[in-house]
């Protein structure tokens, strides 16, 4: 540092203060040598792309559970009578696209078998989640491997595979097994024993407005 002392310039050693705290200027401070980036957030992101995976194959199989059979059984109860109610059912699975595919004379046990449609609604939603789960992946990986970060990108293109994979796997034939059972006595509620998809119980038992059984052996 070059003072000058009347006239004359002289060379010092002494570094500047700062004369509020009266501490070296920042200007004079050796710079200071920070750790390298990728050393620094290796835990994170190894947690990171841990988690990121974990949640990728949990994906993964509810992807493939959106097309497997969630058989259930209900007992429904109705006040209507067995002769009235029979024409009601029939017409109903009509609406349903259902037909009747087999009667067993012996359990009076009706089938009906239809082909159901799959939901755009749902192929694109899983469509859609497995584009973000992409995406993340993809995010996470190139971060880990930078040198080959651009590459992991390729893996959103295996996103529509599973709209295409839950479309191809729900359009198939289901069947619906049903039982009237009329009542021995005229107060008690004609019972309804049916089995079949869990959806369409649901929708089977709103649209006619059916009650659950509650003795249900």
């Amino acid at each position: 540092m070059l003072v000058c002392i009347r006239g004359l310039w002289i060379t010092s050693s002494v570094q500047p203060l700062d004369y509020l705290t009266g501490l070296p200027t920042l200007s004079t401070l050796p710079p200071t040598v920070l750790p390298p980036h990728s050393q620094m957030n290796t835990p994170v992101l190894t947690s990171t792309f841990i988690l990121t995976l974990l949640l990728a194959v949990g994906l993964f199989f509810f992807i493939r559970a959106s097309t497997k059979d969630r058989i259930e059984q209900l007992v429904l109860e109705t006040s209507e009578l067995e002769a009235d109610l029979l024409p009601r059912l029939q017409t109903y699975f009509a609406d349903r696209a259902y037909r009747i595919a087999a009667v067993d004379r012996d359990t009076d046990i009706i089938t009906f078998e239809g082909l159901v449609s799959p939901s755009v609604f749902l192929a694109v939603l899983l469509t859609s989640l497995a584009a973000i789960g992409a995406m993340s992946l993809a995010l996470v990986l190139s971060m880990q491997f930078p040198a080959i970060g651009n590459i992991f990108w390729g893996l959103l293109l295996i996103a529509p595979l599973a709209g295409w994979f839950y479309w191809q796997g729900s359009a198939r034939t289901e069947q619906v097994r049903l039982k009237v059972e009329a009542p021995d006595n005229l107060p008690s509620p004609t019972l309804i024993k049916i089995s079949g998809h869990r959806d369409e119980l649901a929708i089977f038992q709103s649209t006619l407005q059916l009650c659950v059984h509650e003795d249900i052996k």
